[in-house]
């Protein structure tokens, strides 16, 4: 069990791969927070924040982790955008 609440159904095969990837990440805390993230908003990202969750998710684990709990920092071009909104998300649990 994935602790998915969404369908992966009609989605694009793009999107879809998103949605498996953010909630198979190796630790919980990225599972529940990527995982989270892309249940309530992969169907309405652009093309561009798509390509920006694309290269997040590239990262491991534990550099995610600790840029999210700001212990350290992501590479500037990282730090914006789709990285903030879903550090909004996990601190307000709704779609941002």
């Amino acid at each position: 069990m994935t602790g998915s609440s969404r369908s992966s159904e009609g989605l694009d095969p793009r999107r879809k791969r998103l949605l498996f990837r953010c909630w198979h990440r190796g630790t919980r805390e990225m599972d529940l927070l990527l995982g989270g993230f892309a249940d309530a908003n992969i169907a309405t990202l652009g093309e561009s924040e798509l390509a920006e969750l694309e290269q997040l998710i590239e990262l491991p684990d534990p550099d995610l982790y600790a840029a999210f709990s700001e212990t350290a920092s992501l590479p500037p071009e990282l730090e914006q955008g789709i990285f903030l909104r879903i550090k909004v998300f996990g601190t307000s649990g709704s779609a941002a």
